[in-house]
């Protein structure tokens, strides 16, 4: 049973993750014209599945099961996309407006790939679900 809590944690990890990357890249989009923005990127760590003391004492055979956390949500250090638009309140000296660097097309397919990535983890819950439920009804 121990591991279909740990394969229940992994993947709650990753439902976790993806929606906060999902949350970022909304904001992205949503953000993709407004002045002064800055494009952001989820960082994501690796980190061991232990719940308990026990568990980190435990068998080290189960080092390598490892969930996932949001480490931080950073902004992109690629430089702002300049825009001539000198009647903006915001224009500098030269007309230009400093934009985001965001493109809705890679943003778009960042948010194909959180739906890809959450639909797997449910997946493994479903799966994980269903084969200790085939467990329990052989025990029967």
């Amino acid at each position: 049973m121990a591991d279909f809590f740990s394969s229940m944690r992994v993947s709650a990890s990753g439902l976790d993750a993806q929606m906060k990357r999902m949350n970022t890249v909304s904001s992205n989009i949503a953000n993709a014209e407004t002045v002064g923005y800055k494009r952001k990127d989820t960082e994501f760590t690796a980190t061991p599945d232990r719940e308990s003391f026990g568990e980190i004492l435990k068998d080290k055979l189960d080092e390598s099961v490892q969930g996932v956390v949001v480490t931080g949500v950073r902004d992109d250090d690629k430089p702002q996309r300049m825009v001539y638009n000198p009647s903006h309140p915001q224009a500098d000296e030269n007309g230009n407006v400093e934009m985001p660097n965001i493109n809705p097309v890679k943003e778009m397919a960042d948010m194909i790939s959180v739906q890809r990535s959450y639909e797997a983890n449910v997946n493994a819950i479903t799966a994980a679900t269903q084969m200790a439920q085939k467990a329990l009804e052989l025990g029967r």
